[in-house]
């Protein structure tokens, strides 16, 4: 079976490095599904405004040449345990598919885009293809009560994320407490352990730099326009 995209996503960041592990866990964070030319008719949408959440089946675009192996080490157990790649959410997968639920802003029809849908809380780079949306039923989708591995003894870690005032000053109120949301869940790889280090980060346009000294996050530089 061969699959085409029917849509690509756009968001703030235009590399791998910072994304959310898993969708849901930065609510503020805001990306737009657009539909291919063929697929941009707005009677494929009809009766998706009255769902407040939607499944999303896209690629791992950018690891399409990554090598691919049985076991994965999940990021959740700090990259010290092996697991089985189909026990985890690792983006290193045979068919590179993804899967997230993501809300739903709004859909906006467009004259120049056909649909467009507005969603939150997504964990995709800028130009991921989309193979297919799904509306999200609680009915069927939600099970309470349930077993989740390794999940359920692992807690997130979040870091405390320091932001100077003069760093501050250089982009939004708003767009600080997206950026804050995701820096807090620390975007260093899992072997990283270096208080010195300056990251950098390519969001929304510009290039956020920072390091991390035990469990806080210092941004020290915001240059606008730079792509990491």
């Amino acid at each position: 079976m061969e699959i085409i995209p029917v849509a690509h996503f756009h968001s703030p960041f235009t590399t791998k490095f910072g994304i959310p592990r898993q969708s849901g866990l930065v609510e503020g964070l805001r990306g737009r599904i657009v539909f291919e030319p063929e697929y941009r008719s707005a009677d494929a949408l009809r009766g998706l405004e009255g769902f407040d959440y939607l499944w999303m089946i896209w690629g791992f675009s950018a690891n399409i040449g990554a090598r691919k192996a049985a076991t994965v080490r999940p990021p959740r157990l700090g990259g010290n345990v092996r697991m089985g790649v189909f026990a985890t959410r690792s983006p290193f997968r045979p068919n590179n598919l993804g899967l997230s639920s993501v809300r739903i802003e709004s859909i906006e029809h467009t004259e120049a885009s056909g649909p467009v849908v507005h969603v939150s809380g997504a964990d995709l780079m800028d130009g991921t293809p989309i193979y297919d949306i799904k509306p999200y039923v609680a009915q069927a989708d939600c099970h309470e009560g349930v077993r989740c591995g390794f999940a359920d003894s692992e807690e997130w870690h979040t870091l405390r994320v320091d932001i100077p005032d003069d760093v501050r000053r250089v982009l939004p109120p708003e767009q600080w407490r997206t950026l804050a949301g995701v820096l807090e869940l620390d975007p260093r790889p899992h072997f990283h352990d270096d208080p010195s280090r300056v990251y950098g980060m390519s969001f929304g346009g510009s290039d956020i730099r920072f390091r991390v000294d035990g469990a806080v996050l210092t941004v020290v530089e915001v240059v606008p326009g730079s792509q990491t």
